[in-house]
């Protein structure tokens, strides 16, 4: 196995004091006043030589890892990968890395990645925050660390953050059925009382207090077992069979969805009109396309890491909050134009 290279060695080499090394390294040859000429040769030697720094041993000397830790629920999940994806972009152009990880919304697995990542001093935190981990954040802002939420906030937090126009989003796709003469309209969504998801909900059932609907609610548990989930909600569609439209609260949702209409033998939009949140480039090669609410993700993205940016500036004042809110798009496609127009409700 070859030797690995060490910065003691790079001074023998050089016939120079690892402190040299160390400072031009740490970029503080100008600090320490180091010539531009030795500083040079320094940098040129590392680089034929193949010196890789310990990153985090570094940013024990430095105060800085150079690394983002982003935790959002499932990595996997289309929504989270392409924010993350964008995040890791934008970053490692500003010299930044990210290191991600699911947190599957387990609120004990959260505080323990929290602490690893403490451990390692990572620079700043991007995070999709699950429930009860309020204390957890606010040490870390405590601490003077940089903390931004996304996707959802957290009760008890006072943190930057990006957000979209849940409520609105969802009142808009309901209102989208109405209008199509849809009038006994379910929603699937998760258990769970993350904000995200009561707006959502909230939006649902304010639009339908236009008609005086009633609600049709079935909550599915997160990350619950795939077959049981379609179980579900396949027994909730048998028990109302005068259910014409559905509103899927998340993609992973509607993913169990569509196949329990499929074991139904329920045709879209004919026998039931779909409408999902958060869209995916699949729903356009459905049969008929199916339509979905877009979330701005390239405009989440950037204002992800020029939030976090900002907030690891040296003189960044971290009594400044900054919350962000950006709009959602409805994007109708076939599987919600079905029936004749009504009038629009009042």
């Amino acid at each position: 196995m070859k030797k690995k290279i060490t910065i003691g060695d790079i001074a023998e080499q050089l016939n120079i004091s690892k402190t040299t090394v160390s400072f031009v390294l740490n970029g503080k040859a100008r600090e320490k006043h180091i010539s531009e000429a030795l500083e040079e040769k320094i940098l040129a030697h590392i680089k034929k030589v193949g010196y890789r720094p310990n990153q985090f041993a570094q940013g024990l000397r430095s105060g800085k890892t150079k690394i983002i830790a982003m935790m959002v629920e499932d990595i996997s999940d289309s929504f989270f990968s392409a924010v993350a994806r964008l995040i890791e972009e934008n970053a490692y152009g500003k010299g930044y890395k990210i290191m991600y990880c699911s947190t599957e919304n387990n609120t004990q697995k959260t505080k323990d990645l929290i602490q690893t990542y403490r451990t390692r001093q990572v620079d700043g935190y991007i995070i999709a925050p699950p429930p009860g981990i309020e204390k957890e954040i606010n040490d870390l802002i405590d601490d003077r660390l940089p903390v931004v939420l996304f996707d959802r906030t957290i009760s008890g937090v006072e943190s930057s953050n990006v957000v979209v126009n849940n409520y609105e989003a969802s009142s808009d796709a309901i209102l989208h059925f109405l209008h199509n003469g849809f009038k006994n309209i379910a929603m699937v969504t998760l258990a769970s009382e993350q904000v995200q998801m009561i707006e959502r909900r909230e939006g649902y059932v304010d639009a339908l207090k236009r008609i005086k609907g009633t609600p049709l609610i079935k909550r599915i548990t997160y990350h619950d077992d795939k077959a049981n989930s379609i179980k579900e909600i396949e027994l909730f569609f048998e028990k109302h069979k005068e259910i014409d439209a559905v509103f899927f609260a998340t993609n992973y949702i509607a993913d169990n969805g569509l196949e329990a209409l499929r074991n139904l033998g329920l045709k879209i939009p004919d026998d039931i009109a779909v409408i999902i949140f958060d869209d995916h480039d699949l729903y356009r090669l459905f049969t008929p396309p199916i339509t979905a609410i877009a979330q701005p993700i390239k405009e989440i993205s950037e204002n992800v890491i020029n939030l976090m940016l900002e907030m690891l500036e040296d003189d960044y004042d971290f009594k400044k909050i900054k919350n962000v809110f950006l709009k959602s798009k409805l994007i109708v496609r076939g599987s919600s134009v079905q029936k004749k127009k009504s009038e629009e409700p009042k």
